[in-house]
């Protein structure tokens, strides 16, 4: 990949360029080598600059929070993409529907809408990524997902088209949408019910003493590892691992939780080689056990 007109670029782009930059610290399990490019834009303009310099030449990962994604030990051969505070404004429309910027974390946002007295957003208080990662994903917890408040996405393509996509032309299924990689989300769009903003918080704190009761915090893990088979079983993706896999099993310093057996721990230095051969080892166990066939969750970037 020649990058040479790229550095020559570097200082006409609204926003900053890194070369071979460690992404290690960039995501939760704390894992990974480096990127050949890592690019901050600092504007909208900035990013569509960078998109029609670089798009055609290779890979691009759009990376949010980094809470439910696994790079490789390898250095990714193309560009991450970190949107930042450009794209992180949290605004209300009207008194019931707000628009996020897609680096917003879903905390941030359900605060906002508690504040304003917006109840249906309750949820994404319990979920550590961004707007951005939860739009991909069509993230979710307690019955509750994106697709049951977005209204829409507005998003640039990689010639730097920008746009806007209404939810009701998107199709939704559990934990993705079908929308092609190859979109970076801008902002979206929400609507809530108006509600007193006690009640709110009351059922944000019920939701998240509930969800602490459960997960594991505080340690380098990214979150739920297989999504819960809904076709195959009646059974948590969490009963099928307890019941499949030995207790302890690890491989180098990657283990499985345990307070939540779908939580995949980085114990102190795991690689990336050791999480794919815990993940790949859970899921050939839990296949032979109940010929049940378990589907990632979290993102791996290669």
């Amino acid at each position: 990949m020649e990058i040479e007109d790229i550095k020559k670029s570097k200082l006409l782009i609204h926003g900053d360029i890194y070369f071979d930059q460690s992404i290690k610290n960039l995501n939760w399990f704390n894992i990974g080598g480096k990127t050949k490019i890592l690019f901050k834009p600092n504007s909208l303009k900035g990013l569509i600059e960078y998109l029609k310099l670089y798009s055609s030449r290779g890979k691009i990962f759009i990376l949010g929070n980094g809470s439910n994604v696994l790079f490789d030990d390898d250095t990714y051969q193309g560009t991450v993409i970190k949107l930042g505070k450009s794209f992180s404004n949290i605004t209300l429309l009207d008194n019931e529907t707000i628009i996020a910027g897609t680096a917003a974390s879903q905390k941030k946002v359900s605060e906002f809408a508690k504040d304003n007295n917006i109840s249906g957003l309750e949820f994404m208080s319990c979920i550590p990524g961004s707007i951005g990662g939860g739009i991909r994903m069509n993230s979710g917890c307690f019955k509750k997902e994106f697709k049951d408040i977005l209204i829409s996405i507005q998003l640039v393509d990689y010639k730097g088209v920008v746009r806007s996509i209404p939810a009701d032309k998107i199709n939704f299924n559990y934990r993705s949408i079908e929308l092609p990689n190859e979109l970076i989300f801008l902002s979206a769009t929400f609507k809530g019910i108006i509600k007193n903003s006690i009640e709110i918080n009351n059922y944000m704190r019920e939701l998240n003493t509930i969800k602490n009761m459960a997960q594991p915090t505080k340690i380098k893990t990214s979150g739920s590892t297989f999504k819960n088979p809904i076709n195959q079983t009646n059974k948590k993706v969490w009963e099928l691992i307890r019941s499949s896999v030995p207790n302890g099993t690890s491989f180098g310093d990657a283990i499985i939780s345990d307070k939540h057996a779908n939580f995949f721990v980085n114990k102190k230095n795991a690689k990336s080689i050791d999480m794919k051969s815990l993940i790949n080892f859970v899921k050939k166990k839990v296949k032979d056990n109940t010929g049940v066939k378990l589907e990632l969750e979290i993102v791996m970037v290669e």
